[in-house]
């Protein structure tokens, strides 16, 4: 939904005595941590400031990142920590099943060390830094503090090359707005602070992909600040936070490499913490029906709402969303005639609900607030059939946003519900800990063609360039494949709104679009949207460049789904190799662009060219579905 930009953080006034660390990899005088397979290298001294990060691009060493600074800031005095040692290497392997995601089974291999300090009070601290075969992640650790302690920032600074293409997102409540390609400071743009994640290019082919993960309880969100320096980009908490105990801030992680190594990782949930659900039989990820995009309204119509639901039965669709003002709905049925509609059409509700904690007045309000009635609703919801909710209109990345929203996901486990937030912060890797958590907005999706003119001119470079930054992260709820207009057109074709269902990954696809334009669609795309997959076993990237094009594809089963967009304003030819494709492949459906932009060129192909190309339009794409042995 749409949100102002944050003020800038007010806790930058307080006077604060600054704890920075000069970290070596060892005791030794100079050191270095590689990963596994010997790509990535972090070195450093105890007497200089930081880490140097690079990768090894074939015979050629390039210079990726220096984190010039490391270090927290605390109001409390006599904070300096001492540098006292670092512990052995050790190896990390991650290996862990997913229930949605880039793919279900997940390894990354790693190696760790740990750097260990002390104040003059002898409170400990220590920095645990990973580096794995796709990037590095690092975080602060309090093994035990006696008394309560005010974290009131960081020093974290990410140094780049100046000069450098990136692509960066204006900081806002919801991280909705378009990753901007630059090449130094936005002129436009006073603020200086950006949310993650943010892409750069370091070098010719090679890239990072910088952000955060695995934030716990008692932490909040933080962005990016270039205020000093065009290039460098300090880690910006959104407020102070007081720890005690042990404590561990976010992982700061930075996925290095090709940008098929950065679209492909899984770094992010790689150190996320592990599911802590004991039974994930109920969860069920589907495609779902939307009412909001075409009526811009919410559900406040009983008729409009039954042909939604009537829509989804008819794709065979597992989920409908009852949205926004289902507890005002009128016009010859309310929200309970709409359950027991739906029951009787073979289609699970999900309902919509206000988090209470924004300026967004539409109902149902303060159903979630409190423990005590938060469990009384989802009680409710799970006696009536409801399988999910969306959750949506959430304040900034505070401490007690980012405990709400955990509040959220541990009730909801114990009532059967999976949870869609909206207007809300990025995925920090909960779609691991929570596997229930099936999508969260955070992205300038389609609804803004109810909002901007801006969308219909920009949306097709801008569809190409989430595949690289905000998809990377988590799932992305961006409500796709919209053939008809909203309050404002779009003018990308037929072929690219069906395969943004393939090349954004959300294990609950909601379709925008009014069901007519969905029944006008030739019966193969109809057959295709009821059979389409919302839980991928593997994804590749087969080609692209941010803003430019994509050509991505996720395997389910014995199927490669295969979803290409070009980004620009000509046709173009995109490359499709199935080289990489162990299996014999049965056959091959591409849904293409026709000669216009609403038509489809749809043919079947032997498969027995594994090198192909296959012609867009402008600001067109493609579907393509190969079956194999």
């Amino acid at each position: 939904m749409m949100y102002s930009l944050r003020k800038s953080n007010p806790w930058k006034a307080c006077v604060c005595l600054v704890c920075m660390f000069l970290i070596g990899v060892s005791g030794k005088a100079s050191g270095e941590l590689r990963s596994p397979n010997g790509k990535i290298v972090v070195s450093g001294v105890p007497s200089a400031g930081g880490f140097k990060v690079s990768y090894k691009k074939g015979n050629e060493t390039v210079p990726v990142v220096h984190i010039n600074n490391v270090g927290l800031q605390f109001l409390q005095e006599n904070t300096d920590f001492v540098y006292m040692g670092a512990s052995p290497m050790v190896p990390v392997a991650e290996d862990y099943m997913m229930m949605t995601g880039k793919r279900r089974h997940c390894t990354n291999q790693g190696n760790q060390q740990v750097f260990h300090f002390k104040n003059g009070r002898k409170v400990c601290l220590d920095l645990e830094f990973r580096v794995y075969d796709d990037g590095i992640a690092f975080r602060y650790v309090f093994p035990e503090l006696k008394e309560e302690t005010c974290v009131s920032g960081e020093k974290t600074t990410f140094q780049f090359q100046d000069g450098i293409t990136r692509w960066t997102q204006k900081l806002s409540q919801a991280y909705e707005d378009f990753y901007l390609k630059n090449k130094g400071r936005v002129v436009d743009y006073s603020k200086n602070q950006w949310g993650f994640p943010a892409l750069f290019e370091v070098s010719d082919a090679v890239f990072t992909l910088v952000s955060e993960a695995n934030i716990g309880r008692g932490n909040c969100g933080s962005w990016l600040n270039n205020t000093s320096g065009e290039s460098a980009y300090q880690v910006e908490m959104a407020q102070p936070i007081k720890v005690s105990g042990k404590w561990c801030s976010p992982w700061r992680v930075a996925i290095i490499g090709s940008l098929a190594d950065v679209v492909e990782s899984t770094l992010i949930t790689d150190v996320s913490e592990p599911c802590r659900l004991t039974d994930v039989s109920w969860i069920k990820p589907g495609v779902v029906s939307w009412i909001y995009w075409a009526y811009n309204h919410g559900s406040n119509d009983y008729q409009i709402v039954k042909k939604y639901i009537d829509f989804a039965a008819d794709f065979h669709l597992p989920y409908v969303l009852i949205d926004a003002e289902w507890d005002g709905m009128a016009n010859g049925g309310n929200v309970d005639d709409a359950l027991r509609y739906a029951k009787e059409k073979h289609v699970s509700p999900l309902l919509w609900y206000n988090s209470s904690t924004a300026w967004c007045l539409y109902g149902p309000l303060y159903r979630l607030n409190k423990p005590e009635t938060r469990r009384k609703e989802f009680a409710w919801l799970e006696s009536v059939g409801v399988k999910g909710i969306k959750v949506d209109f959430f304040h900034p990345d505070s401490t007690s946003v980012m405990n709400y929203f955990m509040d959220i996901l541990e009730d909801a486990a114990k009532y059967h519900l999976m949870v869609n937030f909206h207007g809300a912060t990025i995925p920090r890797g909960w779609q691991r800990t929570y596997p229930h958590m099936m999508s969260v907005e955070g992205v300038y999706g389609a609804e803004w063609y109810n909002n901007k003119e801006v969308l219909t001119d920009s949306a097709a470079w801008h569809n190409c360039t989430l595949p690289f930054t905000r998809n990377v992260v988590g799932p992305m709820d961006y409500t796709p494949c919209t053939f008809t207009d909203s309050q404002h057109p779009h003018i990308t074709s037929n072929g690219h709104e069906l395969a943004l269902l393939v090349v954004f990954e959300s294990a609950l696809q909601h379709l925008a679009d009014r069901p007519e334009g969905y029944h006008a669609q030739p019966a193969e795309v109809r057959s295709f949207i009821s059979s389409l997959p919302t839980v991928w076993d593997d994804t590749k990237l087969l080609g692209g460049y941010p803003s430019h094009h994509v050509v991505m594809a996720r395997k389910n089963g014995n199927c490669w789904y295969i979803g290409g967009l070009n980004g620009t304003n000509k046709s173009m030819p995109l490359a499709v190799d199935l080289s990489f494709i162990p299996e014999a492949i049965k056959g091959i459906t591409l849904y293409a662009d026709g000669q216009k932009n609403n038509q489809f060129a749809i043919r079947k192909l032997s498969g027995t060219e594994k090198n192909m190309q296959v012609d867009c339009l402008p600001r067109g794409g493609f579907v393509m579905k190969v079956e194999v042995e």
